[in-house]
């Protein structure tokens, strides 16, 4: 459910010159991180998320048309007309339509809602967090639906995709399309042309709460094991994908953009092996 921005600080920029980011997915796993780390950074972060918790100054469903106008408008407002970084981190991993709805087009929605702020901001990056199960086996309908900026269609397929008992391919079927369009955004004048790189990162296994049902089930972490191998130090903590998200966000990275980065323990390389880069 779409909610307001909260009664936070509402001063327009960054403090003492420090960067202001924004953070969706800020209420738990790898958004909270990200956004504790920028704080800790210095910089003013601005967090966003379905839920209304410590962190999180815009509570608003991106999986909803009303939820993404919300989060545009209240980031104008808390952030002055202007955002130096954007890092599109909510999701969810449920096998319903939702899926799509929030991790594609939720996270589109937020980096190309977002982009004239980050025109108007300094040194501008954006990052969108997909997943190594962007490497699996999708539905194509789904991924061409989403690319085709066609959110019915790709719930549509999304829901024959689960009533016929493939519903793991939704969730990988969001991340790869939203992979797609960072890929096919980054280097178009809008992005490359403003100056703005726009990357992705892929993470393997992280425990986060999203994650942790599947963990605690061994039949299920069987499963998770077998399709995303990690065999450099196993599974990851939410604190250790957020320096990625920094370096990549960070004024330093100036000539990085439409790549995506895996953070999976080695995973991409043991499924796609040494042609698959």
């Amino acid at each position: 459910m779409a909610g307001t921005a909260t009664e936070r600080e509402t001063r327009p920029g960054g403090r003492d010159g420090a960067r202001v980011c924004l953070v969706t997915g800020a209420a738990s796993g790898i958004g909270r991180a990200v956004a504790r780390r920028l704080t800790g950074r210095g910089h003013r972060v601005i967090g966003a998320d379905v839920k209304d918790t410590d962190g999180v100054d815009i509570q608003a469903d991106l999986g909803t048309a009303d939820g993404r106008a919300l989060l545009a408008d209240a980031a104008a407002e808390l952030g002055g007309g202007r955002l130096d970084a954007v890092v599109a981190c909510a999701g969810v991993g449920v096998f319903d339509p939702v899926t799509v709805r929030v991790n594609a087009f939720g996270a589109i929605a937020t980096l190309a809602g977002l982009r004239p702020l980050l025109a108007a901001g300094r040194d501008p990056r954006a990052l969108a967090v997909s997943s190594v199960a962007a490497v699996h086996e999708t539905d194509p309908a789904i991924v061409a639906a989403v690319l085709a900026d066609d959110e019915e269609a790709a719930v549509a397929a999304a829901r024959a995709a689960v009533d016929r008992g493939e519903g793991p391919l939704v969730y990988a079927s969001s991340k790869r399309a939203l992979v797609r369009w960072v890929r096919r955004a980054a280097v178009t004048d809008a992005w490359a042309g403003a100056g703005i790189p726009l990357n992705v990162i892929a993470p393997g296994i992280v425990r986060t709460p999203l994650s942790r049902p599947m963990l605690e089930n061994p039949e299920t972490r069987a499963v998770a094991d077998a399709g995303v191998p990690m065999p450099l130090h196993g599974y990851a903590d939410p604190e250790q994908v957020a320096p990625l998200v920094d370096h990549l966000t960070a004024p330093e990275n100036t000539h990085v953009t439409g790549q995506v980065v895996f953070i999976d323990g080695g995973a991409d390389a043991v499924l796609r092996g040494d042609e698959g880069w």
